[in-house]
């Protein structure tokens, strides 16, 4: 197991209703504004689900509070990882993720949640190049940890967000 310390670079609920989340974590953190990316696709040539080619959108709203970024999810269509969560437990904390220097380190990361016995449940390559896994830790007591690889374009859109908030 890589013994590397791996603090969490973001906090993701998952919800039916963006609007109310934002609104209670706005009152309750400060966040000051909300960036929405809507009808994110993940699309079967790039993504799967529970091993099988993926085809959903989901609606995304980033935010920061300090250097914690916060991520908001609301499914829209096809079956999905946060489908499934809504249907299962109703709106809530869905994973954390803490983020891979670069492609070798994600598979490094992979290989040892395996060693722990962790699912890959969904992973792939979204628009701007951002690769993702989640896998299944409920042993951990956050459903799910998302390990990603955010390139320069990705980065440079969270450092906007996260300027927003100074704003």
């Amino acid at each position: 197991m890589t013994a590397v310390s791996r603090p969490p670079v973001q906090i993701a609920w998952v919800t039916d209703d963006l609007a109310a989340i934002e609104a209670m974590l706005t009152a309750l953190l400060g966040v000051r504004k909300w960036v929405r990316m809507p009808g994110v696709h993940f699309a079967p040539d790039a993504c799967t689900y529970r091993g099988e080619p993926a085809d959903f959108i989901a609606d995304i709203a980033l935010s920061y509070a300090g250097d914690m970024q916060l991520e908001l999810i609301a499914p829209v269509s096809g079956p999905s990882i946060y489908q499934d969560f809504l249907a299962e437990r109703g709106p809530g904390l869905h994973h954390i993720c803490i983020e891979a220097a670069d492609a070798d380190d994600f598979a490094v990361l992979l290989d040892d949640a395996a060693a722990q016995g962790a699912e890959v449940v969904t992973e792939g390559v979204l628009p701007g190049g951002m690769r993702f896994a989640y896998v299944s830790a409920p042993q951990s007591g956050v459903p799910f940890v998302e390990i990603a690889v955010f390139p320069a374009e990705i980065r440079a859109v969270f450092d906007y967000i996260k300027q927003e908030q100074q704003q």
